[in-house]
């Protein structure tokens, strides 16, 4: 039989807030991706270099873009290395921080029958809606002649029915 308090386990993994954050795992598939992409960059980068200057038949383009290129994958192998050690530093601080106990309030008799289900329909409605007595607010009379005639299309705003400037 299971302990009431331990953490239910896939394949040995505790099962933590961290193990089901997806920014967590994101930041972990994003690194591997980063430092494989980088390392294949500077690596492929770096052997046409050593290829073509060995041979005489460099160009400026291959030698050039090339290190731009071995700059620009070297700085994604870096940042995958730092997600990766980021992604372990998080999960070291989760391990060390205590998680708060599970209080259980009422442990449930589920071989009881169901009394509160009888008893609430042998109950007498109750009437929720009451209806208020209370006369409805009056609206403002359309006929008045507060200058809605003299608007003819405008805005509606009182300065531009009386053509006041507003500044």
């Amino acid at each position: 039989m299971r302990h009431m308090g331990a953490s239910p386990t896939v394949d040995g993994m505790k099962n933590t807030a961290l193990t089901r954050s997806i920014p967590y795992w994101l930041l972990l598939a994003l690194s591997v991706i980063a430092i494989v992409v980088g390392g294949w960059l500077t690596w492929d980068k770096t052997d046409t270099m050593q290829t073509t200057l060995l041979d005489g038949t460099a160009t400026n383009v291959e030698v050039y873009v090339g290190q731009a290129w071995v700059t620009a994958g070297s700085a994604l192998l870096a940042a995958g290395a730092v997600g990766i050690f980021l992604a372990l530093a998080l999960g070291a601080v989760s391990a060390v921080l205590p998680r708060p106990a599970v209080e259980v309030v009422e442990a449930i008799d589920w071989t009881s029958p169901d009394d509160d289900a009888d008893a609430a329909a042998d109950a007498p409605a109750e009437d929720d809606a009451q209806v208020s007595s209370a006369p409805a607010e009056s609206t403002p009379d359309e006929d008045s002649d507060d200058g809605a005639d003299d608007q003819n299309g405008s805005s509606g705003s009182s300065a531009t029915a009386t053509k006041i400037s507003v500044k």
